[in-house]
């Protein structure tokens, strides 16, 4: 029954508010130490993906997965890698195509059960490397792809790959579309949905089948994955993307051991998202949902500057909260 039990995160006053919990590191939170090397990679399409490799000589590695709209840049990837490389750990970032600060070649792009990508990042890093481990670490969209991941290989997933960690992550993304646009989320909505948008625009040569009008008019993620996720990646509609996407279908295919980290206060996610029942009977699925923490928040005070999420993370990897 792994429900995990952890040192209780209790964040100072103003952190128990999630929407600051959720604001205040991608507006506030600076992660210096992490330096970046890039590597671009070409795909069997014929695209590229980007990736952002922070070494420190280590023989074990974490491949880090931003979320939607993120980057190799984004805060919470950074304070990731961070504690990481502290511990003589390798970090690569895949940036998902179209993040990586240049827009990628094809139509496609990314969505939020898009593992094609990671599969083929994994199969070359094995390749031209010779790591005794490697740690799959995903947040909020690229957390579900890490737990789809997970499942989809089940116990085909290479050997070298020990764990498998989630944080924050929409496992039922039909519910979270809904939880996301309820009014108190608004904001974020309108932010993502106005990113999108504007990188539909700088490829919309490449969607002449598709209803550019409506695309810019969606005010929801049902919408807009209804006029161009679904259709440009090969969904029915939004609610066939949505289904099939979901990690939380994989989860029963689990081989190794998987951490999700959920925090109750997270306005993204629905009840759904919290799956103690299967938790309960997959001894694969380690779910921590702690009282605070908003959507990849989880600031505390820490002499090294680390998140009680990244020390949470770190102490999966190794063992200490199995």
């Amino acid at each position: 029954m792994p429900i995990l039990k952890s040192k209780e995160y209790n964040p100072s006053f103003i952190f128990k508010y999630h929407h600051f919990s959720t604001i205040y590191p991608s507006l506030f939170r600076q992660v210096n130490e992490v330096k970046y090397e890039r590597e671009r990679i070409t795909t069997p399409d014929d695209d590229f993906l980007d990736l952002d490799w922070s070494r420190v000589g280590g023989d074990k590695i974490i491949v880090t997965l931003h979320g939607l709209e993120g980057s190799s840049d984004s805060q919470y990837i950074l304070g990731m890698n961070r504690i990481f490389n502290h511990n003589n750990w390798d970090a690569v970032t895949l940036n998902f195509r179209g993040c990586s600060g240049e827009m990628n070649l094809l139509r496609r792009g990314y969505h939020s059960g898009e593992t094609t990508d990671l599969d083929f990042v994994i199969q070359t890093i094995f390749e031209k490397y010779d790591y005794e481990e490697m740690v799959l670490i995903g947040f909020s969209l690229g957390g579900n792809v890490v737990l789809k991941y997970a499942g989809e290989k089940g116990n085909t997933i290479n050997p070298k790959i020990k764990k498998a960690v989630g944080v924050s992550a929409p496992v039922d993304l039909a519910g979270c579309s809904a939880e996301i646009e309820k009014r108190h989320n608004f904001i974020y909505l309108k932010r993502f949905l106005r990113s999108l948008k504007e990188k539909f625009k700088l490829k919309k040569h490449l969607y002449p089948d598709l209803d550019a009008e409506r695309i810019l008019a969606s005010k929801t993620f049902g919408d807009f994955d209804g006029n161009f996720t679904a259709p440009v990646h090969g969904f029915a509609s939004a609610d066939d993307y949505w289904e099939k996407c979901s990690s939380r279908n994989f989860f029963d295919n689990l081989s190794i051991p998987t951490l999700l980290v959920n925090a109750k206060d997270d306005s993204f996610l629905s009840d759904s998202c919290y799956p103690i029942d299967a938790a309960k009977s997959n001894p694969y699925l380690h779910l921590l949902t702690p009282k605070y923490g908003g959507h990849v928040g989880f600031p505390q005070s820490h002499s090294k500057g680390f998140y009680w999420s990244e020390e949470q993370v770190f102490d999966f990897v190794r063992g200490g909260l199995l």
